[in-house]
């Protein structure tokens, strides 16, 4: 669920083909996993599945969870010995279960993050940790604000649905949540866009998906191209889109009584 409170929509074949990016920045953050004992993780926001296989490769019992039925069919059709479930992140059904909880690019799409930290502590074991990678403040500013712009000259009025925040910020919502807060790094990374040319307008056709539905094809079309045009100098680099990311990585403890 996102902060407008629409559930948002994914095409798991489309978003493996044009946005396999995700997944592969997503492997630096198992280098936290690599010396971890084998022992139970969940994947919040497993997508297709691609980094809950590798963690499943290394020896660890893994179950992999997302909103999303189609991507869950994906990633049950790709690593069929691997659990996976249809679920809400914020409503983890699970008690002092994990070793680890594990998410990437997944938290900055969910509103409501005080549940969200609870139900992950509720589901970790004592001395069990969080490790994820959100979005952080600043991300893909320079998309949004172009994204706002013309749509608006088109009578839509955009609304974030993400949550980025600061380390600072999202460290006291830890602490606040129970957390003993081991490491929090929030960076730049620009990110190339997959496809070269087509790479900023399928990146806006799959995470402005819900706001596109607003209009008509032709709109949509028209929308997509002032919005390039809006950050060719800024974000296209001769060859391909770079994206504005910033990220903020997270490593928390549940501390042990």
């Amino acid at each position: 669920m996102n902060n407008n409170g629409k559930t948002m929509k994914w095409d798991s074949a489309f978003y493996q083909d044009k946005h396999g990016f995700v997944a592969e920045y997503g492997k630096e953050l198992l280098k936290y996993i690599f010396d971890s004992a084998p022992g139970h993780i969940l994947d919040i926001g497993c997508g297709t599945g691609t980094l809950t296989g590798i963690m499943s490769g290394l020896g660890h019992q893994v179950t992999g969870i997302d909103a999303s039925p189609d991507m869950v069919l994906n990633a049950r059709n790709h690593h069929p010995a691997i659990d996976f479930l249809v679920m809400d992140a914020c409503d983890i059904p699970w008690e002092n279960t994990f070793d680890i909880v594990f998410s990437n690019a997944v938290f900055h799409w969910i509103s409501n993050q005080k549940k969200l930290l609870s139900s992950i502590y509720r589901a970790l074991k004592p001395g069990g940790k969080l490790i994820a990678e959100m979005g952080a403040s600043g991300n893909i500013e320079s998309i949004q604000k172009a994204f706002e712009a013309i749509s608006r000259q088109y009578g839509y009025q955009y609304q974030s649905p993400f949550f980025f925040p600061s380390s600072t910020e999202y460290g006291s919502m830890l602490e606040h949540a129970g957390f003993h807060v081991i490491f929090l790094e929030e960076f730049d990374r620009p990110t190339p866009l997959e496809e070269a040319g087509d790479g900023l307008k399928n990146w806006i056709r799959q995470f402005f998906a819900n706001d596109l539905e607003h209009f008509t094809p032709e709109i949509c079309n028209a929308i997509i191209r002032d919005v390039e045009e809006t950050l060719k100098g800024k974000l296209w680099n001769g060859t391909r889109w770079i994206a504005d990311y910033r990220r903020l990585r997270i490593i928390a403890e549940k501390p042990v009584p």
